[in-house]
């Protein structure tokens, strides 16, 4: 049956989708970066490569295993739902990576190995720029067991006056390693990170009076680039990670934390670890791991609204999560250091025990954008081998602006089309046809520049392509109401009264044809890969954009055109055929009836 005039809201629905519009062309021009224009995919505007080159401890090649690895790693970090539009591929020994645009950084950061250890701090933060006359004045400086003195730090927020100098670490009963008691520290991680830390090739790292001088790192030109890499690892393990007090205090001196790290995601767990933080200001000396970054279960950032900065949750597994709530446990007062590819990137004091289960937090001067980077990377865990970025260089579009253009004039064409015919065909009608189609495309447009601001989401020909045919869908649902209206007055009922039962017979359909519809999108964007899950994406997304503009805006714009004496005209609403039908049709049931 129809449903009752009562129940049938169109001015309710009409404003209901009002609402939804204007909201979202005030998230386009009032929030992120207010650009009202999409963005674009690598075939359409170019984009920026990167060349990763595969560093092994050993010099030897990659397995073909790990860089296919390596590669579903990065295209999860940078492309987790599909419809970034960038590319990974493997080209020998390299990862080349192309990402959309000209941010350089986003491509360089992808390929972070991503190793996260959770160190405990047994000697440190020393300054940077120490020399050995410095840190031979250092108190506690070559005491027995730590090979750097703690020097006190001012505690957050705000600086402080530094507390006295804390004695040398001296063994403790204790589950895990700890240093002695220091003032409250937090080395953050910068803005924008310097580049990573190293020891400087081919010199010798002074050593303090009466200690043993750290080995120097090789560098003969004969070697291979590989072969050179894997020198450069095996110096930088046995001068930073040495267990010598004497070698780790000439480490100390020796590494220069503004040059690049060859020991970064390199690093052996099980050993000492001399390291800089993310700054390059400061140098701890770190105990062996007690968490390794395959142990967390998720990642996430968010804004610290009682520091005022932006932070990255950790959730552990349960193994991860027990052990992490020994170590705060027994070690309250102690820091304890997040260090990402041989690098600090926080170090703060442990304030009380983590109860098992609970989540802990790496805190920095990070920005929003950096803070979730680092919360993806260590979400989708750290990659089997680390890598050299090249410089990155910007690529041209595989297609072009040409390609769009003529991609979108095919569009207009065949939309021009559709409303020729569905003026010629259904007149009145096919006039809310086309204001529905008018305000279908405004709500996909917008979708589209929100969704490449906030996902990530890149237009390329493979998505117009889908947005095309999501148009086309659309129009067939109009055909699909308009013809059960046709239907219901051949049965002889008014155009007032054909309405609403014709509504009710056609959202069934509708609804189970577009039903259909998103289900083949959805199993082709899982089962796809590259382009092709774009082109998945946006149709299921016009999908769904089709169902809200039939259901808030086609149905109420018929039913109030129903109301009207000017548009239930049959010249006006094309429907007078249909007219003559039902009335030939009563005519015949009228004349066979005086038969009888």
């Amino acid at each position: 049956m129809a449903p009752s005039n009562g129940s049938v809201h169109p001015v309710r629905a009409l404003a209901l989708f009002g609402v939804i519009l204007a909201a979202l062309y005030a998230l386009v021009f009032f929030t992120g970066d207010k650009s009202p224009t999409p963005k674009l995919g690598i075939d359409l505007q170019g984009g920026t490569r990167v060349t990763l080159t595969a560093r092994t401890p050993d010099g030897s090649s990659p397995s073909p295993d790990s860089l296919r690895q390596a590669q579903q790693i990065i295209e999860t970090r940078v492309n987790g739902l599909g419809v970034s539009g960038s590319e990974v591929i493997v080209e020998g020994d390299n990862l080349v990576i192309t990402v959309p645009g000209e941010d350089s950084a986003q491509a360089r950061t992808l390929g972070q190995t991503a190793r996260l250890y959770i160190r405990p701090v047994i000697g440190g933060p020393i300054d940077a720029n120490m020399t050995a006359e410095d840190l031979a004045q250092q108190p506690g400086a070559g005491a027995p067991g730590g090979g750097l003195p703690a020097e006190p730090a001012p505690a957050e927020p705000a600086p402080a006056d530094q507390a006295p100098p804390a004695e040398a670490p001296e063994p403790q009963g204790r589950p895990f390693p700890a240093q002695d008691p220091t003032a409250p520290t937090d080395t953050p991680a910068p803005g924008d990170a310097p580049a990573e830390p190293t020891d400087a090739p081919g010199t010798p790292a002074p050593a303090p009076e009466g200690g043993t001088p750290a080995p120097a790192q090789p560098n003969d030109d004969s070697l291979t680039p590989q072969e050179q890499a894997a020198a450069d690892i095996a110096a930088a393990k046995a001068a930073r990670q040495s267990e010598d007090p004497a070698v780790q205090q000439a480490a100390a001196l020796a590494l220069d934390c503004s040059a690049a790290d060859p020991l970064a995601g390199n690093d052996d767990p099980a050993l000492p670890l001399v390291a800089c933080s993310t700054d390059g200001t400061a140098i701890y000396l770190l105990g062996p791991s007690i968490i390794d970054g395959q142990q967390i279960e998720d990642a996430t950032s968010g804004f610290n609204q009682q520091q005022s900065r932006y932070e990255v949750s950790l959730t552990f597994d349960s193994e991860g999560s027990n052990t992490w709530a020994q170590f705060t446990a027994a070690n309250i007062g102690q820091q304890a250091a997040f260090v990402l590819d041989s690098k600090v990137v926080s170090a703060p004091v442990i304030q009380g025990a983590t109860p098992a289960g609970s989540a802990t937090s790496i805190t920095g001067q990070f920005t929003n954008t950096q803070a979730a980077e680092l919360a993806n990377t260590l979400k989708y865990g750290s990659l089997p081998l680390s890598f050299v970025a090249s410089e990155a260089e910007t690529v041209s579009a595989t297609l072009g602006l040409a390609s769009l253009e003529a991609g979108l004039i095919a569009g207009a064409v065949g939309l021009a089309l559709v409303l020729l015919f569905c003026l010629a065909y259904y007149r009145m009608l096919g006039l809310l046809t086309a204001l529905s189609l008018v305000l279908s495309g405004l709500a996909v447009y917008a979708v589209m520049v929100l969704l490449g601001r906030y996902i990530g989401f890149t237009l390329d020909l493979a998505g117009v392509a889908g947005l095309i045919i999501g148009i086309g869908m659309t129009a067939d649902s109009f055909v699909v109401f308009f013809e059960r209206i046709k239907d219901e007055i051949r049965e002889g009922r008014s155009f007032r009264s054909a309405v609403p039962r014709g509504w009710a017979r056609a959202r069934r359909t509708i609804l189970s044809g577009n039903a259909v519809s998103f289900i083949a999108a959805a199993v082709l964007y899982v089962l796809a890969v590259g382009q092709v899950r774009g082109f998945a994406f946006t149709l299921g997304l016009t999908t769904i954009l089709d169902v809200v503009v039939v259901f808030l805006v086609t149905w109420p714009l018929v039913f109030l055109a129903s109301k009207s004496k000017f548009w239930s005209k049959p010249s006006v609403n094309g429907l007078g055929a249909i007219q003559q039908v039902a009335d030939e049709r009563r005519l015949v049931a009228a004349t066979a009836a005086k038969e009888a």
